[in-house]
């Protein structure tokens, strides 16, 4: 996995920057209830998409969550007073404190599913009977845009999606939660060349190829023969998935 500290830096660069957090927040807030008033986003990183989210809807006040250090101190300084240092597999938040919760571009980096459901547990837990869980699912495939990138990258070791919809979707419902709609947003700027993917395989991108792994030198072989280098391939399309607190609890579901 990548070292989200080292991350921060260039972490909104390398990932669409303003444009992809428009488009994120955007569809984001078309999923929560119209009554909402205290979100929490879990995994917030440099607080791009956070920020955004707190400006998108008046009255909305809003509480970024990251583990990084240095996510965190950028963050705070977009969104100075919200922002806490904290495991979203233990958060310091009361029961039912939240209106609606968010967790973007988090789950596909967990790689125990029992953490996994710890995650969507706290989430629940935290979260106001009526209130709304919202998070991304499927990032992986998302990248898959039927590119010759693609078809060169399919031969790398496999790597269970740990925010597999209907996985995401089982520990939900497991916690209580009903689903709720979904929407969909693009990558803007997240468009792979060749060059970029071969960049990305050297800084430990793709977990199952890590700098140093065996295989690595040959798919950057097999990636640099590719035509038209520098070209961007076109862009991911990314899934939220939305599920409701009810106000009475579902019979046979976990307590968060």
């Amino acid at each position: 996995m990548l070292d989200y500290d080292e991350e921060a830096e260039r972490y909104d660069a390398s990932r669409g920057g303003e444009p992809r957090a428009a488009a994120a927040a955007e569809a984001v807030l078309s999923l929560l209830p119209p009554d909402a008033r205290a979100l929490l986003d879990i995994a917030c990183g440099t607080g791009i998409v956070t920020r955004r989210l707190a400006g998108g809807r008046a009255g909305l006040r809003v509480t970024g969550v990251d583990l990084s250090p240095a996510m965190v101190r950028r963050a705070a300084a977009r969104l100075p007073g919200a922002v806490v240092r904290a495991d979203s597999r233990r958060l310091p938040f009361r029961d039912g404190e939240f209106d609606a919760v968010t967790s973007v571009w988090l789950l596909h980096l967990i790689d125990d599913e029992a953490d996994v459901r710890r995650i969507v547990t706290e989430c629940a837990r935290v979260l106001r009977p009526g209130g709304t869980y919202v998070t991304t699912v499927d990032k992986g495939a998302s990248h898959n845009v039927g590119s010759d990138i693609d078809a060169v990258l399919s031969a790398r070791p496999p790597r269970p999606a740990s925010d597999a919809a209907a996985l995401v979707e089982a520990h939900a419902v497991g916690c209580g939660l009903v689903p709720a709609g979904q929407a969909r947003f693009p990558g803007r700027g997240q468009g792979r060349s060749p060059r970029r993917a071969i960049a990305d395989l050297h800084r430990g991108w793709f977990v199952t190829l890590p700098p140093g792994h065996p295989l690595a030198d040959g798919f950057a072989a097999r990636l640099a023969a590719l035509p038209d280098q520098e070209r961007a391939r076109p862009e991911p399309e990314f899934t939220l998935r939305a599920f409701r607190k009810p106000v009475r609890p579902v019979p046979g579901a976990r307590t968060p």
